[in-house]
């Protein structure tokens, strides 16, 4: 057979075979680099997955500790459906399918603080394969790797993989869904946009805000000049994932009083957002100075600074922003560094020195870091300790009164009844009440109450008291202060345990 004559490839099979030795980028949005050779695929992902567990899974008692909203996650999660399905319509209701979710993980398994922590550790784990594995597809396999043992050795990953609440599964769903964008806006397979558009609808089911990585999705695609089918494909699966989620975001707007406790401070909210959307910045232009994938900056550095910003945006009008709402920002931030660590690398200029850094900065975040986050005291309240202490502050036949009454949360578990206390201010239970913390009685009758009682323990936090004011709250100021004397007081974290005595001596 002459030279001629010789049979044509295989169309695909050059293509393939182009792509694996060509330097040039593919023209698909968000497409993958050319493929080098490198760490095999499956230890890029199961390294940053295992890693994540094993943090997670390091300490996931918090010796005993118990954060104020995992508690109201245990308690919501042991109530009858239908309780609870009446609960959500009056509070609560962004969280509701998180609180189904782990209603279902306690009935087959009630391991207490196990099972409350353990969807959420192996929800951070499977988040450090997604972005390792976006990492690998969009910066090759060393980036990839990079990036997702940055993502869980992250201390705000380590934090939030350990808490009972939604943030770590919602942060899962979001790199999934940044994954099958990945794939839908270079496979163009409507099975790919409607996955994505499940994903991000069941996301935003978790919590609303995780609305915002929908836009930075749809900046990524224009950053990558996603040709306009493709984009039109975004735009439909997002309105599809929206309309989804409206019904409950027009219900939690009803219940914003349960948000009025937020702040934003330019000191630490706004001058953390800024610190890190500079190191992500930075990052990126370094990956892009040596030569990097323009598709991981374009859609790394919108996720990392989009959903934050929108919210602080927002808290202009009304205050929302707590970074905690948009964790999943983070994946961007350690795509970034993921894929700045390897063209460091890749550049071969002082190894040693990155090596070492790098090093010390995995024994900062696995040390002193990471045995605080493990502690009960990385949390700004902790339920168990001022359960304990009111218990042993309060005799039998003492009066409790909780200043604002959402802090009544302090005692889930321990109300004052169960070791001979009287809740002066309460009406009815939160289970008869299908409430959060319970209902109060009206304020002269809590006035009426406390006067009946020798000795008062109260429980207060006073950040609190500021944004829940109430005629009731009032009453039981008033009362305490006209007719009793304050004897007594101790700190517990952000609580604040005071014993006042009938009359003006102790």
């Amino acid at each position: 057979m002459t030279p001629d004559q010789r049979p044509e490839p295989d169309k695909e099979s050059a293509i393939t075979t182009a792509t694996r030795v060509s330097p040039v980028r593919p023209s698909a949005p968000l497409g993958p680099p050319a493929t080098r050779p490198g760490t095999p695929a499956c230890v890029t992902v199961l390294a940053p997955a295992a890693l994540a567990l094993a943090l997670g899974l390091w300490g996931i008692r918090r010796r005993g500790s118990l954060w104020q909203d995992e508690a109201v996650t245990y308690d919501m999660a042991h109530r009858t459906l239908p309780d609870l399905w009446v609960t959500l319509g009056g509070a609560d209701a962004v969280h509701g399918l998180y609180y189904l979710l782990m209603h279902g993980v306690f009935r087959l398994w009630d391991g207490g603080l196990v099972a409350l922590r353990l969807p959420s550790v192996l929800a951070m784990a499977g988040a450090a394969a997604g972005v390792a594995a976006l990492g690998r597809r969009l910066a090759g396999p060393r980036a990839g790797l990079a990036a997702g043992l940055v993502f869980a050795l992250l201390p705000v990953t380590q934090r939030y993989a350990q808490e009972g609440r939604a943030y770590a599964l919602v942060t899962a769903l979001v790199v999934a869904e940044t994954w099958l964008l990945v794939r839908a806006s270079t496979a163009r397979r409507r099975a790919a946009w409607a996955g994505y558009a499940v994903l991000a609808a069941v996301s935003g089911l978790l919590h609303e805000f995780a609305l915002p990585a929908l836009a930075a999705h749809g900046v990524a695609l224009l950053a990558a000049r996603a040709p306009r089918a493709v984009l039109a494909a975004w735009a439909t699966a997002a309105c599809c994932a929206v309309a989804a989620v409206v019904p409950v975001v027009m219900l939690s707007m009803r219940q914003s009083r349960q948000v009025a406790w937020i702040e934003v401070s330019w000191d630490t909210d706004v001058l953390g957002f800024a610190l890190l959307a500079g190191a992500g910045i930075a990052c990126a232009a370094v990956h892009r100075r040596t030569g990097g994938s323009r598709a991981l900056a374009a859609l790394a550095l919108p996720m990392l600074v989009l959903p934050p910003a929108s919210l602080l945006l927002a808290s202009a009008v009304k205050p929302l922003y707590v970074d905690r709402y948009v964790l999943y920002a983070q994946a961007g931030l350690a795509l970034l560094a993921g894929a700045a660590l390897d063209a460091l690398w890749r550049a071969g200029r002082a190894r040693v020195a990155l090596a070492l850094v790098t090093a010390a900065g995995v024994l900062v975040a696995l040390g002193p870091v990471g045995t605080h986050l493990r502690g009960p005291q990385s949390r700004i309240d902790d339920v168990t300790a001022v359960s304990d202490a009111l218990r042993e502050t309060a005799v039998p036949g003492d009066g409790v009164l909780f200043l604002p009454g959402s802090r009544r949360v302090w005692a889930f578990g321990h109300e004052p009844a169960s070791y001979g206390a009287l809740d002066l201010a309460l009406a009815e239970s939160r289970q008869r009440s299908h409430t959060l913390y319970g209902t109060e009685l009206p304020p002269a009758a809590i006035r009426d109450r406390v006067l009946l009682a020798p000795r008062v323990v109260v429980v207060r936090e006073p950040a609190r008291e500021r944004h829940e004011a109430s005629a009731r709250e009032e009453a039981k100021e008033a009362t305490l202060r006209d007719h009793f004397t304050r004897c007594d007081r101790t700190a517990v974290g952000t609580a604040r345990i005071e014993v006042y005595e009938r009359g003006d001596h102790c």
